[in-house]
C-alpha cells in the first residue's frame, strides 16, 4: 500500500463525499484527495494526477450512463484502479461492476470498517467485493459490444456523447466545450462510426446498454 497515496474521489452528493473523505483519512491520515462531481470532472482530475492510486467512483453521475464512465477510464488509464461505491447493491449490479474492469464494489451502506478494508484491499493489488456477487449473471452479449466500442472514444467525444444524452443539441455542446460546432459534427461523425450507430438517437440508445438499468428496447 502507497505511504502517501492520491485517492480521487468522484461523487455528485456532497455529503456522500464527505464520508467517503473521512473513512480514507482515518485508513490513510497523510493520503491526499482529488474530488470531483461528475464524469467530466472526473476524467479531469485524471488527466492532471496521472499518479493517482485509486478511484471511488459513484455509479449515478452527471455526464455518465451508468457504467460508461468506468468502462471509459479503465480504457484510457488501464493503469489506474477503480472501486465502485453505490447505493445499488443487486448481484448483479456489482458483477457487472466488476467485468467492466472495477477492482472493487463497496455499497454506501457498508459502515467506516468495511470501507477502509476495501479500500486497503485494492491499494494492496487485490479486489474486494460482496460474496453475493459471485451468483451472479455476467454481462449481457449487447452490453459487453457496446462496451468495448465505447473504449475507442477519446476523452473528448466521450464528453460529447454524455452531453448528447442530456438532450444538448450541437450548438450547446459546441458552447460547453468551447470549440465550434463544426468540431462538433466531426466528434459526432467519430463516435457514429465507432460505435456503429446510424445516427444520434441510435448512439444515445447504445450508450444506455450501460445505464444500471438499461432500457429493454434494444437499439435498430
Amino acid at each position: 500500500m502507497p505511504n502517501t497515496p492520491t485517492i480521487l474521489v468522484a461523487d455528485d452528493h456532497p455529503l456522500f463525499r464527505e464520508a467517503l473523505k473521512g473513512a480514507v483519512s482515518k485508513l490513510l491520515p497523510q493520503a491526499r484527495l482529488v474530488e470531483s462531481d461528475s464524469a467530466e470532472g472526473l476524467l479531469a482530475s485524471a488527466e492532471a494526477h496521472p499518479e493517482a492510486d485509486l478511484v471511488l467512483l459513484d455509479l449515478n453521475m452527471p455526464g455518465a450512463h451508468g457504467f460508461s464512465a468506468l468502462v471509459h477510464l479503465r480504457a484510457v488509464q488501464p493503469q489506474l484502479p477503480v472501486v465502485v461505491v453505490s447505493a445499488r447493491e443487486e448481484p448483479s449490479v456489482v458483477r457487472r461492476a466488476l467485468e467492466h474492469g472495477a477492482a472493487g464494489f463497496i455499497p454506501k451502506r457498508s459502515d467506516p470498517a468495511t470501507i477502509r478494508a476495501a479500500i486497503a484491499a485494492v491499494l494492496d493489488g487485490g479486489q474486494w467485493a460482496p460474496v453475493q456477487a459471485d451468483a451472479a449473471e455476467g454481462l449481457a452479449p449487447e452490453e459487453a459490444r457496446v462496451a468495448e466500442r465505447l473504449r475507442e472514444l477519446t476523452p473528448q467525444q466521450f464528453k460529447v456523447l454524455g452531453m448528447l444524452g442530456s438532450g444538448l443539441l450541437n450548438k450547446q455542446i459546441a458552447h460547453a466545450l468551447g470549440v465550434s460546432e463544426a468540431t462538433v459534427k466531426a466528434h459526432m461523425t467519430a463516435i457514429l462510426r465507432k460505435l456503429g450507430a446510424s445516427n444520434r438517437t441510435q448512439a444515445v440508445l447504445m450508450a444506455g446498454r450501460l445505464a444500471v438499468d438499461p432500457e429493454p428496447t434494444e437499439p435498430g
